[in-house]
This record gives structure tokens, sequence and C-alpha cells, in this order.
């Protein structure tokens, strides 16, 4: 898409009419104004649309990277529209719940289309009781199911990217590539 001159735009603004009435009858102001006006008419189209260009639910499609990189989303040019107005839109929040079951969980399904579950919480303990001991560390493991939607094929190599990214720097994770919903056989 491109916002340059678009033949036959005209402009909501024509400078011809604006101007002086001693120019009003001049032939040369007006067509020199007129060729202005084109030139023009694409800038004034997109300001007068510009919370449209803001909004990644109708933002051009070319103008969702540029919006990702301000909010910091994900952006790869080979998922369909949708999903990349839905990362956009949904950044902050992503942001909000990084490095939580919830937040990994959200990131694979949006940036990869699969499902998860997290199990695990990578070590951390605590007690409610100021002074006490400790209680036993648990595992410092966290696992990850992924399984794809009706046995679609995903990178593995793409899911250890988002794990990584979304996962806090001191946990350890496993990863468990699953065909389809884990059973509760094989817990």
């Amino acid at each position: 898409m491109s916002r340059a001159a678009v033949a036959g735009l005209p402009s909501r603004y024509p400078i011809g009419e604006q101007l002086p009435a001693l120019y009003a009858e001049d032939d040369f102001a007006q067509r020199f104004t007129a060729g202005l006006d084109t030139v023009l008419a694409p800038v004034f189209a997109t300001l007068d649309n510009l919370p449209a260009y803001l909004d990644p639910r109708v933002a051009p499609p070319d103008f969702l990277a540029w919006l990702a990189s301000w909010v910091g989303a994900a952006h790869d040019p080979q998922w369909p529209v949708e999903r990349r107005r839905e990362a956009v839109a949904r950044a902050v929040e992503l942001h909000r719940w990084r490095g939580t079951r919830r937040g990994l969980v959200e990131a694979l399904r949006l940036a990869l289309g699969v499902h998860a579950e997290v199990t695990g919480d990578g070590g951390a303990v605590w007690s409610n009781t100021p002074g006490a001991d400790l209680p036993p560390r648990p595992p410092a493991e966290v696992l990850v199911r992924v399984w794809p939607d009706h046995g679609t094929w995903v990178d593995p190599e793409r899911i250890h990217e988002v794990v990584r990214a979304m996962s806090p720097v001191h946990t350890v994770c496993r990863l468990e590539l699953l065909p389809g919903p884990p059973t509760d056989q094989g817990r």
C-alpha cells in the first residue's frame, strides 16, 4: 500500500478556493494550486484518518509493523493479518503477564497458534510466617506441554524461542511437544 499521490483523489480543502478574490479568476493561480491539491490530498486524507492508523484493529496492514515497534509487540510478516493485529492490540497485556504461566500460554497461542499447559513453579519457595524456615525446595524445573491445533505442524525451534523469551531467566524449562491435548493418564 502506498500513501503517495492517488490519481483523482479530490482535496477536501482546495487551495484555489481559499485564495483572495484577486486570484479567483486567475487561470495560472488556479492551475498551480490544483497541482498542489493533488500532492496534498493524500496528506490530508491520512491526517483526517489518523485515529484509524493508530488503531491496530483497522490500521492498514503495512502499518502494523510500525505500530508493533511502538508497543514492543511480536511481529512476523508470515503471520496472517488478523494475528498481527491481535499481537499489537494485546501487547501491553502480554507485557504485564510476562514471566507467568498465563503469559507463556497466551504468547504461545498468539505467536504460533498452539495450545499449552505449564506446570511447576521454577523452584520458588516462600513462607507466610516471618522468620520461619522455608519449606523444602521444589523441583527447579517448569514443564511446558505444547500441542498444535487440529494436527498442524509447528516448528519446535520457534516454540523454544517463545518459551525462552517469555520465561524468567533463572527458570529451567522442559518442553514436551504433544500430538494432541494431554490426557489425565499421561500425568
